[in-house]
Parts: C-alpha cells; structure tokens; sequence
C-alpha cells in the first residue's frame, strides 16, 4: 500500500524543523576527525623526521639572510628550496599523513606537488631580484620569519605542546606563507613566461593557503585562519609583481 504523499504544509513544516535541527550543528560538527586527531598528525611528523624541526627552521633563516643581501643566485636557489619543500609537504604529511583521515586531502596533496613543480619552474625561468622596493622587502622578510619562528609558536599560544608545531618545511602552512615571501620579494617586473608562472604559483598557494584556512576555522583556531585567508592580497601583489 502506497505511502500519502505529504501535503504542501506538512512539506513546509519538515523542512522548517530541518533547518532548526541544522541550526544547532556547529561548524566543527561537520569534521571528519577530531581536532586533538589533526593535531596529533603534527606530533607524530616531527617526531618522525627528527631533527628536522630544529635544522629547518635554522637553514630558513640562513636562506633569508642570504637572500636579503640580493643576487639572482641567492632568490633561485631559495625557490628550488622552497620548491622541494612544497613537494615534501604534499607527500609526507597531507598524502601520507593527513589523507588517511581526511578523503579529499588526496587532491590537496596533488595541488601542493604542483605548486612544487611551479615554483621549481619559476626559479630555473630566473629572473633575480630586481629591486623590488624597500617596503615590499621588509614586509616579504616579516612574512618569511613569521613562517620560520612565529607559526610554530603558535601551538604554545593555543595551549597545545610544542611537540605539536607546525614547522617550516614539514607543515603545510607556515611552508605556505613562506612562499608568499619569496614570491613577494621576487622581481617588479616580468612578463611572458615569467608572468604566467608567477600567476600560476600564486594561484596554487592561494588554494592552499584557504584550503588550511577552511580547516583551522572548523577547528576553531580563528587566528591562524585569518592569517591564511589573507594569503590571497599577498599572493595578488605578488602576481602582478
């Protein structure tokens, strides 16, 4: 026997509770693992690959300084660093690490490899550092030693150990905002080939960077969502060189 099809008011109703039931979720509802899971997946990387999070971070601040001195050199061999770096993170921790608890991280993991492929490309097209003014390399080593000394503090300010640090060239993001700098310290001018790629790399770290903003902000961890989802006017600035 056939059920009744509902009438338009009773199809009113349900939805209405529908969305009342909605409304009481939170965004942190919608998560697939538990925060203290995600940070754990930190804790696990750094033990693993230890002493990485203390020689990478060192090797980033020698890299800096050298680069602020100038010379074509100096920015290529920092974007194949960084571009090493990018590939390292897409397949050691959001593929092998990350994606096991979170399906749609294997796309993630790809967008990192070709971010890495990107920059890789970007650095050997050359193109030094041309002048690109005194105030857009200040702000280009500020965002380069937040990434280096102050993401991984971070974690201390949350409450959460050090042990569960993002670092530089393990963790996706301060490895993210490290590339901003270097894309924003790079030349003013550029054109052609070099254009398009310095398009392109901003487009991928851009996604990377909201990616990690939309799961910090399910976790709660406002702060460094709003760090990230500023990638976007850097990236822009970056792009137009």
């Amino acid at each position: 026997m056939s059920a009744t099809p509902a009438t338009p008011g009773e199809a009113i109703e349900r939805w209405l509770e529908w969305l009342g039931d909605l409304a009481t979720y939170r965004p942190s509802d919608f998560l697939m693992f538990a925060p203290r899971t995600y940070w754990r997946l930190f804790e696990l990387h750094n033990e693993a690959w230890w002493p990485l999070p203390l020689l990478l971070p060192l090797g980033g601040l020698a890299a800096l300084a050298w680069a602020w001195r100038g010379g074509t050199a100096a920015h290529r061999a920092c974007g194949a660093g960084l571009a090493a770096a990018a590939a390292f993170v897409g397949v050691a921790f959001v593929l092998g690490r990350y994606a096991p608890i979170n399906w749609a991280a294997q796309g993630l993991a790809v967008l990192w490899v070709g971010l890495g492929l990107s920059l890789l490309a970007l650095a050997a097209a050359g193109g030094g550092p041309a002048a690109p003014g005194a105030r857009r390399r200040i702000v280009a080593a500020m965002l380069a030693l937040a990434a280096l000394l102050g993401y991984p503090l971070l974690a201390l300010l949350a409450g959460r150990p050090l042990r569960q640090a993002e670092v530089f060239g393990l963790a996706p993001d301060p490895t993210a905002i490290a590339i901003l700098a270097w894309l924003l310290a790079g030349p003013s001018a550029a054109a052609g080939l070099m254009r398009s790629l310095r398009r392109a790399t901003s487009a991928l770290v851009t996604a990377c960077c909201l990616a990690s903003a939309a799961t910090l902000a399910l976790l709660d961890e406002w702060p460094a969502a709003l760090l990230l989802a500023a990638a976007p006017a850097v990236a822009a600035r970056a792009a137009r060189g």
